[in-house]
This record gives C-alpha cells, structure tokens and sequence, in this order.
C-alpha cells in the first residue's frame, strides 16, 4: 500500500507535499516556534496583510529548492538534503525577524547552525542527514549551498513572491519558473542567457521593494524603537542574547509590556498604539559626491550626534534617533550569464542592472526621527552640525528624483 503524503495549502503556491521525515521536522518545537515569528517584523504597523511568519517562508523556500534541485538533476539524496536544508534555513531567527538582528552579535545564520548542531533537532536530524551538510547549504557553502543561500538563490526567490502577495504591493511578482529552468549548477549557479529578462525582473522588484516595504521610512524607525528596546533589556541582563533563538514575537512583547524599565514599557506602548516618532530632517545618498562614505559612519559617531541633538534641544537622549537606510546591496547582480559557453556577470550582460547598479542610491536615505511633540524645534536643525557627512555633490542635478521619497 502505497503511503498517503501530505499537503501544505500555501498561500502562493497552492499544495506543496511533505514526506514523514519533513513532518517531523516541522513537529519539533524547534521549528514550531517559527509560525510565531512574523517574516516582516514590524512591517504590519504599515501594511496591515503583513503577518506572514518565518514558517510559512520556510515551507516555500523549501518548495522552490525542490523545483531547482529536480530541473537541476541532482540526485534523489541530494533533493532530500536540499529540501531540509531550505526548511531549516531560517530555524535560528529571534523575534521579528531581522529586526532583533540588528541588536544581536552575532547573525542568524550562526544561530541556525546552533539549532541544527546543539540542540535536540541534531538528534533527529542524524536519522538521515550529517548535519554539517546542512549547516554548509544554510551558510551557501560547497557545491549545494548557493542553491538556498547564493545570489540568485531560492530564498531570495521566495520572500520577494511572498512578501509582495502579503503586503498588496505589486513590485514583488517574479517569474520564479523562467528563472529556475534557466539554472545550471557548476562553480555557483550559472544563469543561461535565456533567463535574463526573468532575472532583471527579480532585480527590479527588489529595487522597488526596497523603499516601498524593506526600508521604508516608516519600517525604519519602528524598527529602530523596537531595537533600542531590546538592547536595554539586553545590556540590562533581563534577557540574554544567546538565548534569543528560543523567544517568540508574543514573549518579547510580553517583556517590553511589564518591564520595569520606563523606556522598554514606553516604547511598547507607543508601538501597540501606532505612536510613532516622526522624521524631522532627511538627506538622500545621491545628494552625495560619494554616497558609499556614509555606511562608514560608525554607530558610535551616530549615538554621539544624537546625544548632542538631545543636549542642544533639550530632550531625553533615548527619543532620538538616526537612521541611515539599510546598504542596497543587490547581490544578485553579481550572478554569471552563461553566454555561448562563456561567463558574464549579469551587470554586464544587461543594460537595465547596470542601470540599478548606478541608481541604487537614488532612494536610500538618512533620516532623523523625534518625538511629534518636539518636532517643531527643528524647523532650521542642520545635521551636518552634529555629524561629519560626506561631500554634497553641487554639480548634480537633484530635479528628477526630488519628489520620489514622497512616493513612499
């Protein structure tokens, strides 16, 4: 008697099979606690449909890396191992996704290896895989690893096809299939010149999702409140950071909302209320002769900048906050073109990337975040008084992008 498999009903892809050794994984407590980690962190408090969690993610990357690993022709044991690696890719994130990430020291990928190799699920996993394997696809090591975790990886693929059907925003639809039969795997995955167009389309999602949901401005300083907190509550020894991998969104808001700290409980409470603090000065990077200078600025130089604002403009110091927007690092435009037996990096070979590769700093910002009732104060606030900024370029002709922060 043949045995009967099962099914997940996925939002974007419909049925995606599971076999019993998959259902096991997703049984362990372990991987569990992803259906309450939201994949977006904050991003609800600006797109409402925003509530997918890490499980949900996980369950996809792992549908697309069986799709690439079969056009691929690997082997039967190599899809099974890719499949739990895809499954297990993310198994390490803390609270909100990447926005506890920004406060840990050390990333989650060192913290998914810790799950896969120290805790129970190594003791399952070793029923039928060598869980170092795991660990190297995770990381995008050896042959399989760029696969799950490259350049034009199934990762990648995922969270821009799910993010986009979450949040309504349209930017985000690939054609995942024209990408992935056009894949062949040797030194990294090659692209074949018949999936460039598919390929440019990712690339151009991602540039506009960017703005529009990842580094809103918005996201960006709910994100930065969230994350001061944690670090309070970090520094303070409430929680430890090596722990983190086992705390769920709910826990942490749970220690935020009945921490005796006034500013933990503060920042919660103006999170759970939508209070949020407000932008009073923003500058573009391509105001700048060389906007790559300002992710050199080091976070000390910012915290001391904004302990001088709130010094000079009479506020508590934790309400003040700037943020540069999140490097845009488009590492798929690194990928290799397979060109009549001959490699080209995918800047080269389209005109479009090379185009987003000039206009990536067209968008990104620094921006600095005050509380609405003090906003007033700063009618004619000058960063550059509080911080050592690069050199404006006075030759550049601002007009065309001028108004395109509005549009976000």
């Amino acid at each position: 008697m043949t045995e009967k498999k099962k099914f997940i009903r996925d939002s974007v892809y419909g049925d995606i099979s599971l076999n019993k050794f998959e259902e096991r994984i997703m049984d362990m407590p372990q991987f569990q606690r992803l259906r309450r980690i939201k994949q977006l962190g904050l991003i609800s408090l600006i797109y409402p449909g925003a509530t997918h969690t890490r499980f949900e993610h996980s369950v996809g990357t792992m549908n697309l890396g069986y799709k690439l690993s079969t056009e691929l022709g690997l082997s039967d044991d190599d899809i099974e191992l890719i499949r739990a690696s895809a499954l297990l890719h993310d198994i390490g994130h803390g609270p909100f996704s990447h926005v506890s990430e920004g406060v840990l020291s050390v990333p989650h990928e060192e913290l998914t290896k810790y799950v896969v190799t120290k805790t129970s699920m190594r003791d399952l996993l070793e029923e039928k895989f060598d869980v170092n394997e795991i660990v190297d696809i995770v990381t995008g090591k050896g042959y399989l690893g760029p696969i799950v975790s490259g350049e034009l990886d199934v990762d990648r693929m995922d969270y821009l096809l799910r993010d986009s059907h979450n949040t309504g925003v349209a930017y985000g639809i690939i054609d995942y299939e024209r990408i992935i039969s056009n894949l062949k795997l040797e030194d990294g995955l090659i692209l074949d010149i018949k999936g460039v167009q598919a390929a440019e389309g990712a690339l151009v999602s991602r540039y506009f999702m960017y703005p529009s949901v990842y580094q809103h401005h918005t996201t960006r300083i709910v994100n930065s409140m969230f994350r001061r907190a944690l670090k309070k509550v970090i520094d303070d020894g409430i929680i430890n950071e090596n722990d983190i991998y086992k705390y769920d969104d709910a826990e942490i808001i749970g220690v935020f909302r009945h921490c005796e700290d006034e500013f933990v409980n503060d920042m919660m409470t103006r999170l759970d209320n939508r209070r949020i603090m407000k932008r009073v000065k923003t500058i573009r990077l391509d105001n700048f002769k060389y906007p790559e200078k300002m992710y050199k600025i080091e976070q000390k130089a910012l915290r001391k900048a904004e302990e001088e604002i709130a010094e000079d403009y009479d506020i508590d110091k934790n309400y003040v906050f700037i943020n540069i927007a999140e490097y845009p690092r488009f590492d798929e435009m690194k990928t290799q073109v397979n060109v009549d037996g001959k490699l080209y990096p995918l800047t080269e070979i389209s005109n479009i990337i090379g185009a987003l590769s000039k206009a990536r700093f067209n968008i990104p910002d620094i921006s600095v975040y005050v509380d609405e009732s003090e906003k007033s104060k700063f009618t004619k606030f000058k960063l550059e008084n509080y911080l050592d900024l690069p050199e404006i370029d006075r030759e550049k002709f601002h007009g065309i992008h001028y108004d395109q922060i509005k549009l976000f």
